[in-house]
């Protein structure tokens, strides 16, 4: 390849936008982390900039660079310079998950952010590991799963913790909150072009974080100065992780779906962008996520890569092989000389509000729209789970602040603490059962019931352990209730064994 070809492969006038959208992406997932982090568990800020946003960017720097090599040896190939990169950034719905779901509760319960980072780490791994595994099986994974299995979860997860709790940091500041949102719904959701063609993402954070200091100055919001923390941090590898092995256990119902979904999604990108007209190897694709993972996992990280949606958008942007480049280096060295942790600190969490709702309103919409009309029932099951941790999350802390809540709700608090826990397989293995029984499997649907009483009896779903942890089921103290709930589902396989073929369809 010449000089001037690469040229045309990395310093594209397209590069520009894409690279502004996917960095604000990715800064935004960066900012949540924190934020989340900070102000729902009183988690030390800067322990957080300084441990875990270096390996964590880290991560994304490997990959971007293995995807811009990647654009550049296929545009070396095929002799073509439209060949764009596949983007690849930090996954929203796992890094809320591993916030709220394994560092925030570990702090909670230990005061610790060594041992919560430490959890985290030792999750991030466990992902890395499995998904170069299941990298190699990616397309019978997707076989022996329904859709709606796969994608009703993630919906769930789009709309109760990407879309809610975004909107309620929105309503914190709500003319800075309404003026990104007004962005975000005309130039994201409605694809309308803003002027100057400005990138839309871009254009909401600005605006609202000039129209958020200005309120905050005519005294319409309280504020607090924030802290700068630039310094160089550079992602070191560490095994410190193995001091918190023994949780593993506890966290594989989170750390296993979490890791599988990106590698459904990565198969499903890589085939939108080969639908584009750049034909990458899914294996390929699957396996530089999956070592971007364990990467960041060994160095600090906490949050773990996926090869974006995006790919056609950014193929239309007229992007090549430099955004992704851009970002890599944007994000990875930001990371490790202080400056993307400065960037994180003076974004207030309003002002990136209005994209991750965006972002978490187009997950559900996807995981709605690939499903067959017949099937959508089943899609929506399998979001009850994540509605019913969401209601916990919220009850918890209320707890925990000492309210009183009485007879009459603190035992429906518990009943969804209970089925909100494993929230991720259980949403995985509701909307599979319906969906087998929609197709009529019926050994598939019966193995299904089975399944989630063994899981339900160590606590890999439906934990009765207050922590949410895993359990031998002869250890626990009041064994009837697991034993409750497993029968329950065994029953629900004999109701099924005896009903199926009785009746025809209406």
């Amino acid at each position: 390849m010449n000089t001037a070809t690469l040229r045309r492969m990395l310093l594209g006038t397209g590069d520009v936008n894409a690279f502004f959208a996917l960095f604000v992406d990715n800064t935004v997932n960066l900012v949540i982390l924190v934020g989340l982090l900070v102000s729902v568990f009183g988690f030390p800020a800067r322990f957080a900039l300084t441990h875990m946003v270096p390996g964590t960017a880290l991560g994304v720097l490997f990959g971007d660079l293995v995807y811009t090599w990647m654009a550049v040896s296929m545009a070396r190939r095929t002799g073509r310079t439209d060949i764009t990169a596949m983007p690849l950034g930090l996954d929203t719905p796992s890094t809320i998950g591993i916030a709220t779901i394994v560092i925030g509760p570990v702090f909670a319960q230990t005061h610790d952010p060594a041992m919560a980072w430490y959890v985290g780490m030792a999750v991030m791994s466990v992902m890395g590991v499995f998904k170069t595994i299941v990298a190699f099986f990616g397309d019978a994974v997707t076989r022996i799963v329904p859709r709606p299995g796969l994608l009703g979860p993630l919906g769930g997860i789009g709309l109760a913790l990407l879309a809610f709790i975004p909107v309620m940091k929105v309503f914190d500041a709500p003319i800075a909150g309404m003026v990104g949102l007004g962005i975000v719904l005309y130039g994201l959701i409605a694809g309308r072009r803003l002027p100057l063609g400005i990138p839309a993402a871009l254009g909401a954070v600005l605006a609202s974080l000039v129209v958020y200091w200005l309120a905050a100055a005519a005294g319409l919001h309280p504020v607090t100065l924030p802290t700068m923390h630039v310094h160089l941090a550079l992602p070191m590898p560490t095994l410190g992780f193995i001091h918190a092995g023994h949780r593993i256990w506890d966290f594989l119902p989170v750390a296993l779906p979490f890791g599988l979904l990106t590698i459904i999604g990565g198969i499903n990108v890589t085939e939108s962008a080969r639908a584009a007209g750049d034909p990458y190897s899914t294996r390929s694709i699957l396996l530089t996520e999956a070592m971007a993972t364990l990467i960041a996992g060994l160095f600090g990280g906490v949050a773990q890569s996926t090869p974006y949606i995006g790919h056609p958008a950014y193929k239309a942007m007229g992007a090549r092989g430099g955004y992704t480049l851009y970002t890599a280096i944007a994000i990875g060295i930001g990371g490790m000389t202080g400056l993307l942790q400065a960037v994180i600190t003076l974004l207030p969490e309003v002002t990136v509000a209005p994209i991750l709702l965006f972002v978490g309103i187009e997950i559900a919409v996807q995981s709605v729209a690939a499903v067959k009309r017949e099937e959508l029932s089943a899609v929506f099951f399998s979001m009850v789970p994540v509605l019913a941790y969401l209601v916990s999350i919220y009850g918890n802390q209320c707890l925990h602040a000492s309210c009183s809540l009485g007879p009459s709700l603190s035992g429906p608090l518990h009943t969804a603490s209970v089925i909100g826990r494993g929230f991720i397989l259980t949403g995985m293995l509701w909307g599979s059962l319906v969906a087998y029984i929609i197709r009529a499997k019926k050994r598939a649907a019966i193995w299904t019931c089975v399944i989630m009483a063994g899981l339900t009896l160590f606590g890999l779903i439906h934990s009765f352990d207050p922590n949410g942890a895993a359990y031998l089921p002869w250890k626990v103290k009041d064994t009837m209730h697991p034993l409750s709930l497993a029968g329950g589902y065994m029953a629900l396989a004999i109701v099924l064994f005896a009903m199926w073929g009785k009746g025809q369809k209406q």
